[in-house]
């Protein structure tokens, strides 16, 4: 379904991404995220819808068709680093670091800090090319909300 889509996110040289497909990119990164500690259950759901309808506008019916397009995204999508990979070279820096936010806030949203999650948010943020310091008070921000 997705693989026309995956072919040019992951092409040697990828163009920038048009608004719909970084949606749908992003989304399938949150949703990778939240299934790495083996649980993706409805807290982590809502957040991402919440995150969506948030970050992009939408309707929470919106919201939950483009987390469900993004996890049926993220179920073809190549390995986490190549994925993660051509996400940096198609998104602007300010809004990778937007993205690490988002992903955070999905880390946070059960109210556990898995170990598995936590190495999948730094390797993620090192791939998008995002600064130690930088991911570090993207969870600040995101605790504070809490």
């Amino acid at each position: 379904m997705f693989a026309d889509f995956l072919k040019r996110l992951t092409a040697p040289d990828p163009a920038p991404l048009p608004d719909a497909d970084a949606r749908l990119a992003l989304t399938a990164l949150l949703v990778r995220v939240a299934r790495s500690d083996g649980t993706f259950d409805d807290s982590e759901r809502d957040r991402i819808d919440r995150i969506l309808a948030a970050r992009y506008g939408l309707s929470p019916f919106e919201s939950a068709r483009l987390r469900s397009e993004g996890e049926a995204l993220e179920a073809e999508a190549p390995d986490t680093v190549r994925f993660t990979r051509a996400i940096k070279d198609a998104v602007p820096y300010d809004d990778r670091i937007g993205v690490i936010e988002a992903l955070w806030q999905v880390v946070l949203a059960d109210g556990v800090r898995d170990a598995e999650e936590d190495a999948l948010l730094r390797l993620v943020s090192n791939l998008l090319g995002i600064r130690d310091i930088d991911s570090a008070r993207a969870r600040q921000r995101v605790e504070k909300q809490s």
